[in-house]
């Protein structure tokens, strides 16, 4: 065993850990956090594997974009970010649905590979990956930065109270006409 397969085990380790952990965690906050961690461990085993760009694509795209997001997201629309009685549910259930796709997807792969060796294609480079991201994949994600776009600004508008409730327009109207001519008595 080398250097790089201890490395990649223990980013593994790291990233199953903080993926359960952000499952099983009951605060919100804690959740993103540990998403952070899972993510930066995703990013380390992508360095071990030797694929630089997409590494930090996973920092850049996934950690820096989305997980903001999504903390602002929590933080814009007044969620709750302690302990949750919502969460508060059994959580066998999910652990045999879990058990079973992941089972289920274990028996796919054996009986695919039938633990044959697979040839690996020729290693990739910047150019190559930049021509099939510029060419084929620019569509997906123009719309993807147009959904996150979307839900941050669904954010915003969630977390106002004066935005989207009945009589809202009253409502500031009323204050509109209250500082021009003073205070109403």
């Amino acid at each position: 065993m080398t250097g790089a397969d201890v490395l990649l085990l223990a980013l593994g380790a790291v990233a199953v850990g903080s993926g359960a952990l952000v499952v099983g965690t009951k605060h919100l906050v804690r959740a993103g956090l540990y998403l952070v961690v899972c993510l930066g461990a995703l990013a380390g085993i992508y360095l071990v594997l030797g694929a630089e760009l997409v590494a930090w694509v996973q920092v850049l795209i996934y950690v820096g974009a989305v997980v903001v997001l999504l903390l602002f997201a929590v933080m814009l629309t007044r969620a709750p970010i302690g302990a949750s009685d919502d969460l508060d549910r059994p959580g066998w259930p999910a652990a045999l649905i879990g058990g079973g796709a992941g089972a289920g997807l274990a028996a796919l792969l054996v009986d695919a590979y039938r633990w044959t060796a697979v040839t690996l294609p020729e290693a990739g480079t910047a150019e190559r990956l930049g021509e099939q991201i510029f060419r084929g994949w620019v569509l997906p994600f123009e719309v993807l930065s147009v959904l996150l776009l979307a839900a941050l600004v669904g954010a915003i508008v969630i977390s106002r109270p004066d935005i989207g409730r009945p009589g809202a327009e009253r409502d500031r109207a009323g204050r509109a006409g209250r500082t021009e001519r003073g205070p109403s008595r």
